[in-house]
């Protein structure tokens, strides 16, 4: 039997109660990377732990790959993949536009996922069949934005800055192509686009869990993702995602020169 809504918002829940109290509340900064800075919090563990632990209680046949605990059963018919605080450095910056991605993939497909930002009171949902959205303004499903045109186009990334060497230079281009580029959001881009709000999301090196929850939120809502070469994003990579397939085709013709 598959998940419904009810237990991705329990999941969602349990999340929101190990990261809301620990927003904008001074907490210390791990860093995972000896090399840079990748930076994890206690509620980024806390929140995973607390996800995990009713996955087990309810669905103890099911695989789960998260960020900060690891995988197992990854080759079961049914795999959660989680990231508790996707936007990290938003967490601990103070800005509310980090989220919680919880993806559901059947065979390795991401066929469910919900993306919830309990500061706002926002959470965008996936169902397997249509996207929808819940939050300021009241119940909606999601459509978006019917943009075919490159120069028509509203354009995210979390940052031109960390955009990978091999494709900065289609990058470059393609910013040059859009009516507007903006920066930041992480995870909130992506369901913006599902909403309507924005029409194209370029980022270089996602894993499973930055990218397997929004899948489904793009493409129910009507959208397009998939890698740079056009493949299947389930395992994450160079990801593009786009309000529609003629704007995805324009959008990686360019990205790729």
């Amino acid at each position: 039997m598959l998940p419904d809504r009810n237990f991705f918002e329990t999941l969602a829940a349990a999340a929101a109660a190990e990261t809301l109290p620990r927003f904008r509340s001074g907490l210390d900064v791990d860093n995972k990377l000896a090399g840079g800075f990748d930076p994890v919090t206690e509620g980024d563990r806390a929140a995973e732990r607390a996800i995990r632990t009713l996955i087990g209680e309810h669905y103890p046949d099911h695989g789960i790959l998260g960020e900060e605990h690891g995988a197992e059963g990854l080759e079961r018919e049914h795999v959660w993949v989680i990231d508790p605080i996707d936007g990290t450095r938003a967490f601990i910056s103070g800005v509310p536009v980090w989220g919680t991605l919880i993806g559901f993939y059947r065979n390795g497909r991401a066929v469910m996922g919900l993306m919830d930002q309990p500061f706002t009171g926002e959470r965008y949902f996936a169902d397997g069949g249509q996207s929808h959205y819940a939050g300021p303004g009241g119940p909606r499903v999601l459509k978006t934005r019917r943009c075919e045109a490159l120069e028509d186009a509203v354009m995210f990334t979390t940052s031109p800055r960390i955009i990978a060497g091999h494709l900065q230079a289609g990058y470059d281009r393609l910013e040059a192509h859009v009516r507007l580029a903006r920066y930041g959001t992480d995870c909130y881009a992506y369901c913006l686009l599902a909403a309507g709000f924005v029409d194209l999301v370029v980022e270089t090196g996602l894993k499973p869990y930055d990218i397997g929850a929004l899948i489904p939120i793009i493409e129910q809502a009507g959208g397009v993702v998939t890698t740079a070469n056009g493949g299947r994003a389930e395992d994450g990579g160079d990801i593009v995602a786009a309000a529609t397939p003629a704007l995805h085709a324009a959008a990686l013709a360019v990205l790729n020169g």
